[in-house]
């Protein structure tokens, strides 16, 4: 006759271990908060996990480099409407002293002035700067990386805007001829800078539209990894619940059949 039930013990045993380890599962995604608390929770949905967090912060980083655009864009923006400025001043000059009707003092007024405006430009020009890089005084181009991966770049293209560049080298108002020619040289060079102030403007929008657009991907990322790791505590908890339930009853199993064991036993041994 078997007394003994050591099968029954034995596999009682064995699932109080198992609901063991799911109950401290349960407790580290209770308290991290996360649903994958390690890689053995789930290996596959750690990985994916962190490709998209991976994303994420990229996006994140892509923003700031946007927002330093932007600023870098609006500065040249603002150096370029300066120079506008300070030419249509030296093409109305130009228009005046074209006129037969001035005397050489007028000239020479008008000569001085010009003369502080040309400066004013490759002032601007020359000490226009963001973060220490030339922005108007010189050619070149800058690129900025507008998302999480290597292919998405916009390039911006700076010019210098220097008098040598704007054709102004030897821009004078000495005499009515000059006066005329430099009304030719001074459209030209308005021109140049509006082209530039339009090219700008494109790079403005063309920023502003990839960073609208990251700020709607990284939110819908963003949400995407919270569903992947967060933790659905109502779920987990009666998970917890559940499994203290089975291992309680397991060790109540256990003790009733070693209390049944030892019974029988007792009555042998009399």
């Amino acid at each position: 006759m078997r007394v003994n039930s050591q099968e029954q013990i034995a596999f009682s045993t064995n699932r109080s271990k198992r609901n063991s380890t799911e109950i401290e599962k349960s407790l580290q995604k209770l308290s991290s908060g996360l649903k994958i608390a390690k890689g053995s929770h789930n290996a596959s949905g750690l990985a994916i996990s962190e490709t998209v967090r991976m994303q994420v912060r990229g996006l994140a980083q892509a923003q700031r480099n946007m927002q330093d655009g932007l600023s870098l864009v609006e500065s040249v923006n603002e150096g370029l409407n300066n120079i506008s400025g300070l030419l249509q001043r030296s093409r109305e000059l130009a228009v005046m002293n074209a006129n037969g009707t001035l005397t050489d003092n007028d000239r020479e007024s008008s000569e001085k002035e010009l003369v502080q405006l040309l400066a004013a430009i490759d002032d601007t020009a020359g000490k226009m700067a963001f973060n220490t890089k030339k922005i108007l005084g010189e050619n070149g181009s800058l690129i900025l990386q507008v998302g999480a991966n290597p292919t998405q770049q916009i390039t911006i293209n700076l010019f210098d805007i220097g008098t040598t560049a704007l054709g102004l080298e030897d821009a004078t108002l000495v005499s009515q001829e000059k006066a005329t020619e430099l009304i030719t040289k001074l459209g030209n060079a308005v021109q140049i800078v509006t082209n530039q102030l339009t090219n700008i403007g494109s790079d403005m929008e063309s920023i502003e539209h990839h960073l609208r657009y990251v700020m709607l991907y990284e939110t819908n990322l963003t949400h995407s990894l919270s569903l992947l790791e967060d933790t659905d505590t109502a779920k987990e908890m009666m998970n917890f619940i559940s499994g203290d339930i089975r291992q309680k009853g397991d060790h109540l199993l256990v003790n009733h059949v070693n209390q049944n064991v030892q019974g029988v036993l007792s009555l042998f041994s009399k």
